[in-house]
């Protein structure tokens, strides 16, 4: 297959051709339980019936039109998300994908660093993110990334960008300087190993907003729409926390369009720090677009797929059985898990190297841990999962999992993990 398309991906040996609910079956037939459902994207499972619903009725109306025009489907969903996601008045923008997101979150820092110019003596364009993030394949999104390996062959990058370990308070605090229009990271670190950002970070970085005059900006591509447990990873976080706390821009793609590409940026329509004008107008007519972004068919298929996530309570779905996978791997205490990570349907479970070395087959691999896991589960025990970093496994599983699939990708992988120390 690989014969005319290039070579960009390192692609698993599988050819996927259908699938349903958690289920996936490849070109042979064999069926597999999904629990990496596209990297966090398939968050109603595969083929939902309200997907297919929303397709085949809009399709039949209108799929695509300029944003020349005023587009309902797309003014629908942005006030879903504002009234019923975010609960913070604000306004969306729309695009294509997590990368292009981010893109608009570095734009929109850099038009607010000079729109503010008169307020802080000159026009600002440094932003601070974290090392071990992740935010995408464009060029600005690999100048933000934290991860020297996505950057190389790709200089002279994007300036402005520092970089400070996360949830180093002190590190952050020190980095934030005069010329620091915003401060931009992951709540969850999906790519650099399920990292979750703690309380103690998400209120100093609040704390230099108001001190500096920057923007709060967020990283939800992979952690948001429920896969917490939450509607948006920082409640997760900030849940059992006295006190408030509110972003000043957000970043989504994934599981907002349940496979459907779509992405979005929310901005608040308070004033921005320091400034006599609103987050959400910074960005005005002629500053940023996209072609594609918010038709009628993407705006139908993402509002099918977020009123779904409510009314069937899958948001609580995502939080209990999240809990009990947790709860049901710790109780194992197996040597090759060294520890578990993460919030919700969004779990990293990181892989001990050295109880693996043990393993001949992973030493002959040439693989790191996590690679070589994931490709165990996938040929032993016929379960889909991902890498995250060298030595995380993660596993994404639907939104809407049961219970019983659940416990059958548990034993699946705990067989599996049985298997490896005896070889």
């Amino acid at each position: 297959m690989s014969r005319y398309v290039m070579g960009n991906y390192g692609r698993f040996p599988l050819a996927l051709t259908r699938g349903e609910g958690s289920w996936i079956w490849d070109e042979v037939g064999k069926k597999y339980l999904d629990f990496a459902t596209g990297i966090a994207v398939c968050s109603l499972g595969h083929c939902h019936p309200a997907i297919q619903e929303a397709l085949r009725d809009q399709s039949a109306k209108l799929i695509h039109c300029s944003n020349l025009f005023q587009i309902r489907e797309q003014a629908e969903l942005a006030e879903f998300i504002v009234e019923r996601v975010v609960r913070q008045s604000g306004r969306i923008f729309f695009c294509n994908s997590g990368a292009e997101a981010n893109d608009a979150l570095i734009k929109l820092a850099r038009k607010f660093g000079h729109d503010s110019a008169a307020s802080h003596g000159s026009a600002r364009y440094e932003m601070v993110t974290c090392t071990n993030s992740f935010h995408g394949r464009t060029l600005g999104g690999i100048a933000a990334t934290g991860q020297d390996k996505v950057k190389k062959g790709f200089e002279p990058l994007l300036e402005g960008f520092t970089h400070v370990p996360f949830n180093d308070c002190d590190a952050l605090r020190a980095a934030v300087g005069p010329q620091t229009a915003a401060i931009l990271f992951e709540v969850v670190q999906g790519e650099g190993g399920i990292h979750v950002a703690t309380p103690e970070f998400l209120q100093t970085a609040r704390e230099l907003r108001d001190e500096f005059g920057l923007l709060v900006m967020l990283d939800e591509v992979q952690c948001g729409f429920g896969r917490t447990g939450d509607w948006n990873a920082w409640e997760t976080v900030l849940r059992d926390v006295d006190g408030e706390f509110s972003p000043d821009a957000v970043s989504w793609a994934k599981g907002m369009g349940g496979g459907f590409p779509i992405g979005g940026i929310w901005a608040s329509d308070r004033l921005a720090p320091g400034a006599d004008f609103r987050v959400c107008d910074v960005l005005g007519p002629g500053t940023h677009g996209s072609t594609f972004g918010g038709t009628p068919l993407a705006s139908a298929v993402g509002m099918a797929v977020l009123k779904t996530i409510e009314e069937d309570g899958l948001i609580d779905n995502a939080r209990s059985l999240g809990e009990q996978i947790r709860t049901a791997v710790s109780s194992w205490n197996h040597p090759l898990i060294a520890a578990i990570r993460g919030l919700g349907l969004l779990i990293g479970f990181v892989i001990d190297e050295t109880a693996l070395s043990d393993c001949v087959a992973f030493g002959e691999s040439g693989q790191t841990p996590s690679l070589f896991v994931v490709n165990q589960l996938m040929k032993d025990a016929d379960l889909l999962t991902v890498p995250a970093g060298a030595n995380v496994v993660r596993w994404l599983p639907p939104l809407n999992v049961t219970e019983e699939e659940v416990e059958e990708a548990l034993r699946r992988m705990r067989h599996t993990l049985d298997q490896l120390l005896k070889r």
